[in-house]
């Protein structure tokens, strides 16, 4: 189990890392009872974006646990935002001059989920005034469980995380995805992959962007991006890589923040290399974010 030391960010009693790290726990051990057993299945905003009963029951399951703790707080979780790019960013707008924000996912891979396939996960931030000051992502099939305080380093399995020792892109193994997106944000990923796989070890695609980042930071990947993600899929992720020794920023290098959707994280030694790379094929996206 991860470390659940005493941390600075204290709302009376509570805990927020643990309350994290319970809620994420219980979110995914939900979630894997109902592998293979959900009854609905519906598309959202492409086929590409599916939601199934579980999404929306782990999500309910999470928000309940937060707000029993935190009843003040503000929650933002992907199955109360209308699908679609233009109504999570509008949403995030809306909900990110919270005091204090919850920022959820609460199954990421939902395509693995429904087919079966054993990579999915919980992802669970807290932001304060807009900077993430906790991170979870949970993996219910390998009862993984990384967690990142703001400060205090990330852990998974109670061991702290460091981020790969690779310093060429020839030598990294990164991932990336399939966005939604399939007129916008597909079309320019697809360009990255083209461009890049000859100039790393390998690509891999396995489908939840938290899951990615959250192997970006304990070593296992070389670095991640993709085109069109939202902030619940990366705010979590981006503290694990931060206090692992790793860099997270849009795709054209600028620091990273909620608003980031064009998102290229790494081990920080290829960062560089890894940005110009998807700068020269054209493949970082329009606009700052």
């Amino acid at each position: 189990m991860a470390n659940e030391s005493n941390s600075s960010f204290i709302v009376g009693s509570k805990n927020f890392t643990a309350v994290a790290i319970n809620t994420a726990s219980k979110a995914g051990e939900w979630i894997q009872s109902k592998l293979g057993d959900f009854n609905s299945l519906h598309m959202k905003y492409s086929p590409h974006d599916l939601v199934t009963e579980v999404d929306k029951g782990a999500e309910t399951m999470i928000r309940n646990l937060i707000q029993t703790h935190f009843p003040q707080h503000s929650i933002l979780g992907e199955e109360g935002v209308e699908p679609g790019p233009e109504a999570s960013t509008k949403a995030l707008q809306e909900a990110k001059e919270a005091e204090y924000l919850w920022i959820v996912d609460p199954l990421d891979g939902t395509t693995n989920f429904v087919h079966g396939f054993p990579f999915f996960s919980v992802s669970i931030a807290l932001a304060h005034k807009g900077e993430v000051i906790v991170g979870v992502v949970y993996d219910p099939i390998r009862d993984e469980l990384f967690v990142a305080e703001k400060g205090k380093g990330a852990y998974v399995r109670g061991r702290r995380m460091r981020t790969s020792a690779e310093d060429k892109l020839s030598d990294s193994l990164i991932a990336t995805g399939f966005p939604a997106d399939r007129d916008y944000a597909l079309p320019i990923n697809l360009q990255g992959i083209q461009a890049l796989t000859p100039k790393v070890r390998n690509i891999r695609v396995a489908g939840s962007a938290a899951l990615h980042l959250a192997y970006v930071a304990a070593g296992r990947l070389s670095g991640f991006w993709e085109i069109g993600l939202n902030a619940w899929d990366v705010a979590a992720g981006s503290l694990l890589i931060a206090e692992s020794g790793g860099t997270v920023t849009d795709t054209l290098g600028n620091p990273y923040s909620l608003e980031v959707r064009n998102v290229l994280a790494s081990n920080g030694l290829i960062h560089q290399q890894f940005q110009q790379e998807l700068a020269a094929a054209q493949a970082i996206g329009a606009g700052a974010l």
